[in-house]
């Protein structure tokens, strides 16, 4: 039997019914172009997964590097203290001596707490970040902060372990005038080495304190 066409003329869907349906529509497509962004972002935040069913998060891991003072430094040797973590390089125009400064400013804040927690500055820049350019420029935002180069392989190793993005953009004006694209967090390691928490760049030096005063 054929539906009357009459019946639906003279019963039309209720308009809220008919709201409801379209703004169920538009929030399916809104969260399918925020997975597919976010996806392909390469500067959106890290994604956090479990492990063997632990709730570890896989950010972190090994890594070899030089410090500005030209000493070999290992994970391994860092471990016991609080660690945060932040991947830049000195010929950065605006986001890295920014991240450096606020994250320099949160730790003072945090006085005698804050002294727990080491701040690292890993290059991704090594074909020009020296030890004796690093050790400059490390001074100009913080005593304490420890400046991480190497060869390019240790620190792609590194990076590619806190899933950190980064690639050099030619600008034409020589081999060495060129700016790198990189992700802007910064990560909070525990003493034993596990990843805590990252943070975004554009978060106040009060507000990371609060959230370093909490997590430590």
């Amino acid at each position: 039997m054929q539906p009357d066409p009459t019946v639906a003329a003279k019963h039309p869907p209720a308009k809220g019914s008919r709201l409801a349906a379209a703004a169920a529509v538009l929030v399916v497509v809104a969260l399918g172009l925020v997975a597919v962004v976010g996806w392909f972002d390469p500067f959106a935040p890290p994604r956090p997964t479990d492990t063997a069913g632990q709730g570890t998060v896989a950010i972190g891991g090994p890594f070899t590097l030089v410090d500005q003072d030209g000493r070999t430094v290992s994970d391994t040797d860092l471990r016991g203290r609080y660690l945060l973590i932040y991947f830049g390089y000195a010929y950065c125009p605006d986001i890295c001596p920014t991240s450096l400064a606020r994250n320099a400013a949160a730790l003072d804040l945090l006085g005698r707490q804050g002294e727990s927690v080491v701040p690292i500055l890993i290059t991704v820049d090594p074909q020009r970040d020296t030890p004796e350019l690093l050790k400059t420029y490390a001074e100009a935002f913080h005593p304490r902060l420890v400046a991480l180069t190497g060869t390019p392989e240790q620190v792609a190793a590194a990076a590619k372990a806190y899933r950190v993005y980064y690639a050099k953009v030619d600008e034409g004006r020589g081999p060495d005038a060129y700016l790198i694209d990189h992700s802007g967090f910064t990560y909070l390691m525990g003493p034993d080495g596990r990843f805590l928490q990252f943070y975004r760049h554009d978060l106040s030096a009060e507000v990371l304190a609060e959230r370093l005063r909490s997590a430590l």
